[in-house]
């Protein structure tokens, strides 16, 4: 698990050295021998503050931009690395969450109640995962109780927010169990420049987990569901949507001698977006099925093989919802057969691998990657990553029909190469510095834009090039981290920088926590980016103390926004004003834990 200490509380970026992740190879390695950029949001920042949405979370995450048009509930775009939004594969517990209807994935209708870890990695990782990950991975992970507890957490704040969370974990002789149950509720936020209306938001939901964890082997069975209803406008009208996802999983390892390990995941991941209330209600539905399988041989003391395949279908529809209305129905199969292989001894880390994937409806693809970090000293590293990865079209971006869903069947798939270095060195007094570059070049970008009256089209070629600089500090219970990040995401065929991403990005949190008391202070600052209109820069303070009384109650504050800054976040072409960012929301909370 990860180790938690004051520094891990300073937000993203912060993750201790010892910090084990899985999503860069798809098993437990310490973050300081990955061959890549990957950076954790912990426990510890995600618990403290209960009605933080995960598009909040990542916004402190330097490297990534967050467009969101509006507060809780409304529509939010993740570019990391300045590739477009559809480039970025997120998993729960290693399912596949993207959407076919739409480009991405609906992030902020997730809940966050029963995570333990939030992991970003950046740079493409289709050797791993299949399409999707050309610009990296976000994957959530859950909790897996060590011990006997009951608890409860509530927390309130302005604009009649609040959050409450009952959750039971049990955990004897290696067989544990957990439930959650989550009820949120807000006002929400004005979300377009000349319409004081506010759009509220609430959803409920639960998790519940079991398993079993022994030396020869582990079960475990997972089922999520979280549901609700917003608020948005669209063409000056207020409209409603109600929303449903629900996650099923089933996961083994099983020990078959001291070097060889078999695990396999059977996944269902549905999301369902229903248009209740408006002109032109709809109805769209994802499932997804997934079988994972793979064997892993460590048949050296520093080396290990990767064999798997991966098998998903993934059915989409849109229902009829009124007379006069279209439909779609489509579905997709894919499989993909992987290989991977590791080394690490004191002066290497390597990683190298390949996949094979048939997509029922765009071909074969294959890809590639090979990585390695090298440890020049105890405390310092240097790291080198080339990569290749590709993503087919979703059902939204193919169908013709209905017309004014932007659908165009002779999409081709994207294909993208990346390349990074990177290094990493500890220095005296606490300090640490990182830094590293990249450039992912694209043929074939899917876009969309009022030239072709939004109909998706493949760019020939894009570049995105940009660099990234970090230093964390920690000394006693003093701790701070600053990251400054640069990209420049251009359109080769017209030499212009995409839209929505802002080419300079800096995040700075700082802060004291001993166990019992902590106080952390965090800025985001994101220079102007285009759009339809040019969207201006903007600064936000957030701050957030905490008390843990005694073992078994915990008081906490937060404050999103401090200065209650109304920065705008995109371009309405259809009402002719701008789409703005949550204002300020301070809020209190309560856990108690027995």
């Amino acid at each position: 698990s990860t180790s938690v200490s004051a520094q891990d509380s300073s937000n993203v970026v912060n993750a201790s050295l010892d910090t084990l992740v899985v999503t860069a190879t798809r098993s437990e390695e310490k973050i300081k021998d990955v061959p890549a950029r990957i950076s954790v949001i912990d426990e510890k920042t995600i618990e403290q503050s209960p009605i933080t949405d995960l598009p909040t979370l990542l916004t402190k995450e330097a490297g990534l931009t967050i467009k969101q048009v509006g507060g809780y509930g409304q529509t939010a775009s993740v570019y990391l690395r300045g590739t477009n939004s559809s480039h970025t594969l997120f998993l729960q517990d290693g399912m596949r969450s993207n959407i076919a209807t739409i480009a991405g994935t609906n992030i902020p209708l997730f809940d966050l109640s029963d995570i333990k870890q939030i992991e970003i990695l950046k740079g493409p990782a289709s050797v791993q995962y299949g399409t999707d990950a050309i610009g990296g991975v976000i994957q959530l992970i859950s909790k897996i109780p060590t011990e006997n507890s009951i608890f409860t957490t509530i927390e309130a704040g302005e604009k009649n927010t609040y959050k409450s969370i009952l959750g039971v974990d049990v955990a004897e002789d290696g067989f544990y169990a957990q439930i959650r149950g989550q009820r949120f509720e807000t006002d929400g936020d004005q979300i377009i420049a000349n319409d004081e209306r506010k759009a509220g938001f609430d959803q409920k939901g639960y998790s519940a987990k079991v398993g079993v964890e022994k030396e020869a082997y582990g079960l475990s069975a997972e089922l999520k569901e979280n549901k609700g209803t917003g608020d948005y406008f669209s063409y000056g009208s207020p409209k409603a949507y109600d929303f449903l996802n629900r996650l099923y999983n089933l996961q083994s390892r099983i020990n078959l001698s001291n070097s060889l390990t078999w695990n396999t995941r059977l996944s269902q991941f549905e999301d369902q977006y229903n248009v209740v209330k408006g002109s032109y209600p709809s109805i769209v539905n994802t499932e997804q099925q997934e079988i994972d399988s793979n064997l892993k041989w460590q048949f050296s003391q520093h080396q290990n093989v990767l064999l798997g395949v991966e098998y998903n279908k993934t059915q989409a529809e849109k229902v009829a919802a009124y007379i006069g209305d279209e439909g779609f129905n489509s579905d997709n199969e894919t499989i993909g057969y992987y290989v991977q292989h590791q080394f690490k001894n004191d002066i290497f880390s390597t990683q190298t691998g390949v996949r094979v994937e048939d997509n029922q409806q765009f071909g074969t693809h294959t890809v590639g990657q090979i990585a390695a970090r090298y440890f020049a000293t105890q405390n310092t590293s240097f790291y080198a990553n080339l990569g290749t990865a590709f993503r087919a079209p979703v059902v939204g971006q193919i169908i013709s029909e209905p017309a004014w869903w932007g659908g165009n069947p002779d999409l081709k798939p994207e294909e993208s190469v990346s390349y990074e270095l990177g290094f990493d060195h500890a220095m005296a007094y606490g300090l640490q510095v990182y830094g590293s570059v990249y450039q992912t070049k694209i043929d074939n970008l899917m876009v969309s834009d009022s030239s072709t009256g939004w109909k998706f089209y493949n760019l020939d070629k894009a570049t995105f090039t940009g660099s990234e600089l970090g230093l964390k500090w920690k000394q006693d219970n003093l701790f701070a981290n600053a990251e400054y990040a640069y990209v420049q995401p251009k359109n080769d065929d017209t030499d212009e920088d995409a839209p929505n991403r802002p080419r300079q990005n800096f995040t700075l949190s700082a802060g004291w926590d001993n166990g019992v008391y902590g106080f952390t202070t965090s800025l985001v600052a994101k220079g102007p980016s285009k759009d339809l209109q040019e969207i201006p820069g903007y600064a936000t303070i957030d701050m957030n103390a905490y008390w843990q009384m005694n073992p078994h109650v915990k008081v906490f504050t937060n404050i999103k926004n401090i200065g209650d800054t109304t920065y705008k976040a995109a371009w309405n072409n259809e009402v002719n004003s701008y789409y703005l960012a949550s204002g300020r929301l301070a809020s209190a909370g309560v856990t108690f834990r027995y």
